[in-house]
């Protein structure tokens, strides 16, 4: 079930959402409906209506973002809405994505949530085959992304110590105090596109 604070990502190749969309032909509506002209504003203002209404309204931004859909309204948005969001997708960070894939789903991942399920992978120990096949990819690029998790967790603990002890160099050798940014709990991240 699909709600407004819950968002289930959909399988690779999984359609079965659009049967569940609020625009759905068999429920009479008009396709064309989702192609306006960008001074049709009354077309426009009726798809978003309808839109606002679909339980699957997430689902389907998600679909049209990931396949570079860039046509018509998607998700409750104007072509020109999403396409702020195309070119932000490389970097979306959605921890439901990212749990859904570690659990085993086949899930369409960003660049970002790919390196983030690489680095919750090798924390919790999982072997680097199994990482290979959550990603389809071969084992000796699963090794690869745990050499840089294991950096990246490094760099972290080494920059999490500097800021514990409140100063931090900078490039002429004085010494600054640095404000402790609280790091956001994955709750907090939601999705970035």
């Amino acid at each position: 079930m699909h709600s407004a604070t819950t968002h289930e990502p959909r399988t690779l190749g999984d359609h079965t959402w659009q049967n569940q969309a609020a625009c759905h032909t068999r429920l009479g509506t008009d396709p064309e409906m989702f192609f306006p002209e960008p001074d049709e504003i009354d077309r426009i203002r009726a798809a978003k209506t309808l839109c606002a209404q679909c339980p699957v309204r997430r689902t389907c931004l998600d679909a049209a973002l990931e396949n570079g859909d860039r046509d018509g309204i998607r998700g409750g948005l104007t072509e020109e809405e999403r396409d702020a969001l195309h070119s932000k997708l490389p970097q979306r960070l959605d921890y439901a994505r990212i749990n859904a894939t570690l659990a085993g789903g086949d899930v369409h991942l960003s660049r970002a949530e790919r390196r983030a399920v690489a680095r919750d992978a090798y924390r919790a120990g999982i072997p680097a085959d199994q990482l290979a096949r959550l990603l389809k990819v071969t084992v000796e690029h699963a090794k690869k992304l745990y050499r840089h998790a294991a950096r990246e967790i490094s760099h972290r603990n080494t920059q999490a110590v500097k800021t514990a002890k409140g100063t931090k160099k900078t490039s002429d050798t004085r010494t600054t105090p640095v404000t402790p940014v609280r790091t956001p709990a994955r709750a907090d991240l939601g999705t970035a596109a």
